[in-house]
């Protein structure tokens, strides 16, 4: 998490220093979010195989790519943090889903929302440090040293996860073609209706969410009048609200539930982000520490509802379907969001986002969480 926090950063701030683009670095996130539209093969591996080595082979094979990046001294390996991003997003494709089934082993249900807010929790507490010291080593010594550090914490995490001890029951066999087999995540969703209404609503969301990746910059450079570098500080301000969002959102979930948690989340970064069309630091700073915490909120309950909703059997497909069918729209909006910065004021594209957003979230406040029987099909 350190890591990731510290070098996803710093590949965007890579990208706006050697080209001085703001879609430039946009583009990082778009290729990021592009790759992990794969993520139904990384879940389909992920309940096909052992998930704690899938996950120690994952770090290890990520520790190697990210020294790549030592190669990239000028415009001209450019190409060459796009491919690393490419291949970070594979690893977490494969690496995600398979955590997300192993706590669900680990955890009886009635704690799972607990699990997944300290995830967050430890996640933000790290971006109130790791962004800033991702940025101040990049600005110091350059992007080569975080790629080192970076590698280094994977392979911290691969000898955690060796010391692990799990009772892991083996992956279900297969029982379908491997067409079906492949879209089990997708067809259960589908079949569960709070789940659909929760996909649904939040892709809607991210049609417009991916702007953010690259009017970030611009509200930095023609807002704020500060430097790429910058970015640390605002992002180290969101993990602050996240780690409150984090922190709270267990004992809302419980008393509001999974459906209205994450449309109440939802809601919190639209008026976080509504923030950005000012030009006043401190407001822009509390406005990241609101979407911050809305986004622990939306997240913790996204995460606890497929967990809640689905079998283990078919957790990763589940959790990877959820991803890509989130992801697709973000990839969209993060592309059109790049292309729309150059003819049209980064205030209006805030606008839009902030609106559809709380739009989005309407149905999930209106809605109620249902009590759904879960199929016990393995699958």
């Amino acid at each position: 998490m350190f890591g990731d926090s510290a070098m996803f950063l710093v590949l965007g701030i890579w990208a706006k220093t050697l080209t001085g683009s703001s879609a430039a670095a946009g583009l990082v996130f778009f290729v990021y979010a592009a790759a992990a539209l794969l993520g139904p093969l990384g879940g389909f591996v992920a309940d096909r195989v052992p998930r704690r080595p899938l996950m120690i082979g994952a770090d290890l094979a990520l520790a190697g790519v990210v020294l790549l990046l030592l190669l990239v001294h000028g415009r001209a390996q450019l190409w060459l943090l796009y491919l690393v991003t490419a291949l970070y997003a594979l690893g977490g494709t494969v690496f995600f889903p398979a955590r997300s089934a192993l706590v669900k082993i680990m955890f009886p249900e009635e704690l799972l929302a607990d699990a997944n807010a300290i995830f967050m929790t430890l996640r933000e507490g790290l971006r109130l440090i790791a962004p800033l010291v991702g940025a101040g080593l990049f600005a110091a010594v350059g992007g080569g040293v975080v790629a080192v550090v970076d590698a280094a914490t994977f392979l911290f995490s691969a000898v955690a996860l060796l010391f692990l001890r799990v009772d892991e029951p083996p992956p279900a066999p297969r029982e379908e073609h491997w067409v079906a087999d492949l879209t089990a995540g997708v067809r259960h969703i589908w079949r569960m209706p709070s789940l659909r209404l929760i996909v649904l609503a939040v892709a809607a969301a991210m049609v417009v969410i991916g702007f953010a990746e690259t009017v970030i910059f611009t509200v930095l450079s023609d807002g704020l009048h500060r430097p790429a570098s910058f970015f640390g500080v605002l992002s180290s301000l969101q993990g602050a609200g996240s780690i409150v969002g984090a922190v709270t959102a267990a004992g809302l979930l419980r008393r509001i539930g999974d459906v209205r948690l994450v449309g109440l989340g939802l809601v919190g970064f639209a008026l976080g982000d509504l923030t950005f069309v000012s030009s006043s630091l401190p407001l822009v700073l509390l406005g990241f520490a609101v979407a911050g915490l809305g986004v622990s909120w939306a997240i913790v309950a996204f995460v606890t509802a497929l967990q809640l909703r689905t079998p283990l059997g078919i957790q990763g497909r589940v959790s990877a379907a959820a991803d890509t069918a989130i992801g697709l729209p973000q990839t969209l909006s993060i592309a059109l969001g790049a292309g729309l910065s150059t003819i049209v004021d980064y205030r209006v594209l805030v606008v839009v986002m902030a609106v559809v957003v709380a739009a989005s979230a309407v149905p999930l406040l209106r809605g109620r969480t249902r009590t759904e029987v879960v199929p016990a099909a393995a699958g």
